[in-house]
């Protein structure tokens, strides 16, 4: 569903969210679920999330798929940007992406077709996946890409929500046992489940006050997380 005009003309703010299979509507069926699936809770009557993430897309093939331009089509006022995970799989795979390269240079892609096309980006750095040392510390597999896209957000002068911070002081902070309890199932370190995808989203709309004042203060804090988009 689009809806643009009955928005505008509702006068709501429409929010479109693109990433992978960590913001991704899920299906009914399954465990897993994404984060975007609950942002809508977030927020009060005034916006319209539409998720339009997709699962083992990066940044490369959600663009080579037209995903991109679907979401386009949506006519945003905002997008929420996540990419990460799986531009971070091994060299030669087709959604892969160098950090330092084509990765960025995808990002201002989205950056700059955001803005030409009336929408304000926000980049949401990869949160980290759920995995420990022997010694109980949290690796930080994808340190190169949340870095990339901070160096980006501040070149481009773009609102970012550091969800790879904050996950990560999380994850440390409750351990690997503790952290668990996200995933969508035994031994899933990236996935999560209905209680992870929430903490997940609270975070992203913990930050969005600071990083998008004009959006954040739509925010619905006394039913945060108790809806479903």
């Amino acid at each position: 569903m689009t809806g643009g005009r009955n928005d505008t003309a509702a006068g709501r703010i429409r929010l479109v969210i693109v990433g992978d299979s960590t913001v991704c509507v899920q299906p009914e069926e399954s465990p897993c679920r994404g984060w975007g699936q609950f942002i809508q809770g977030f927020f009060d009557g005034t916006v319209r999330v539409i998720n339009r993430a997709r699962s083992g897309r990066s940044t490369k093939t959600f663009l080579q798929e037209g995903l991109w331009s679907d979401a386009l089509a949506e006519k945003p006022d905002y997008v929420l940007i996540q990419f990460g995970h799986n531009d971070s799989h091994e060299p030669g795979r087709p959604e892969s992406t160098d950090a330092a390269g084509d990765y960025r240079d995808y990002l201002r892609r989205y950056v700059d077709e955001s803005r030409a096309a009336g929408a304000t980006p926000i980049l949401v750095t990869p949160m980290h996946r759920r995995t420990f040392g022997a010694d109980g510390t949290l690796a930080d597999t994808l340190r190169p890409y949340a870095d990339a896209m901070e160096a980006v957000a501040a070149e481009e002068n773009v609102a970012l929500i550091d969800l790879h911070a904050a996950s990560g002081e999380l994850f440390a902070r409750l351990g690997d046992e503790a952290s668990a309890e996200m995933a969508h199932e035994p031994g899933d370190r990236t996935h999560f489940n209905e209680k992870g995808a929430k903490v997940m989203a609270g975070l992203v709309i913990k930050e969005m006050g600071r990083a998008e004042p004009r959006l954040g203060r739509h925010r619905n804090t006394a039913d945060a997380g108790n809806r479903t988009s």
